[in-house]
């Protein structure tokens, strides 16, 4: 009796790239919004299915091995043509447009993932993006250029409310992975601009401890400030969570006093079913992330 060969699962697939590209079962389950567990059963499963192991670790996480590598682009492919056909059979929900702000650092961390979750399950929405620092964006808000907007808490403006809490966690120093500029003294310090929360919080635990320094260079963005530290010219404040390569963490081993924890908020202007969408999936997107802050009706029934 022929025997044929058994089907992949796509659930299977999608585990495994999430993996691949991320490094990381954490982070997998966190874009899907399920254990790491269920996520790691999904992959002994689709190792079972194959009949080869597909993943390694190394010193930088999780990577295809040589039939992971084989299998991670056409399992991209596989997985564009499957989406696709399943939202061409998706009647949307609803259509319409939404101007979203963010600082360009969020946009880069934490933007791409959540957008194209959006957009499987709205695809007849069009978002449209504006980068641009926190003051700016909340400037932006009140002159109701903007329907909703990602901003660091603490850049309120007066007589504006505080917005919702997404996200909470400490600020890092980073530096060059090759350079260290943190020796030096006074401490070059690069900030994206003079009323960044982040420069505030850099410069008053400095003068707590008592370290000398000097603003080096001031960038219209956050990630601006990247490439004087790849240079080796300066020091900067980051949440952290991704690095370009080439920048390291800082911490009190290298000299640098501890910086406070910090926020990711977001403001809503526009009502309606369009920007109310997208403000309650950004919400559910942080919250899946370690360091999303939980609705206090959720933290009630844990």
């Amino acid at each position: 009796m022929l025997t044929l060969p058994q089907g992949i699962d796509p659930d299977l697939l999608r585990a495994f790239v999430l993996i691949a590209e991320g490094g990381s079962v954490t982070r997998a389950a966190a874009r899907v919004g399920r254990t790491q567990s269920a996520v790691s059963m999904q992959m002994r499963r689709l190792e079972e299915v194959l009949g080869q192991p597909l993943l390694t670790r190394n010193g930088r996480g999780l990577v295809p091995t040589p039939h992971g590598a084989w299998l991670l682009d056409r399992a991209k492919r596989l997985l564009a043509m499957h989406d696709e056909i399943v939202t061409s059979f998706r009647t949307p929900e609803m259509s319409g447009r939404v101007h979203l702000g963010s600082p360009d650092d969020y946009a880069l961390i934490w933007l791409p993932a959540i957008l194209a979750r959006f957009a499987e399950s709205h695809p007849a929405v069009e978002v449209e993006v504006t980068c641009a620092p926190s003051t700016e964006l909340l400037q932006r808000m009140q002159r109701g250029e903007l329907d909703l907007t990602l901003f660091s808490a603490g850049n309120e403006l007066p007589g504006m409310p505080p917005g919702e809490l997404l996200w909470q966690g400490p600020l890092r120093w980073i530096g060059s992975a090759t350079h260290t500029p943190h020796r030096r003294l006074p401490l070059p310090l690069a900030s994206a601009s003079n009323e960044c929360v982040w420069k505030s919080a850099a410069i008053d635990a400095l003068d707590e401890a008592g370290i000398p320094w000097r603003a080096a260079y001031t960038s219209s963005s956050q990630v601006g400030t990247h490439a004087v530290v790849l240079a080796g010219l300066a020091v900067a404040v980051d949440l952290g969570t991704t690095l370009t390569p080439g920048l390291r963490l800082l911490g009190p081993e290298d000299g640098l006093p501890p910086l406070p924890e910090f926020g990711i908020a977001m403001m809503r202007r526009a009502q309606g079913p369009v920007p109310e969408a997208l403000a309650r999936h950004i919400a559910d997107s942080f919250r899946r992330e370690p360091g999303g802050v939980r609705p206090a009706a959720e933290l009630a029934r844990h």
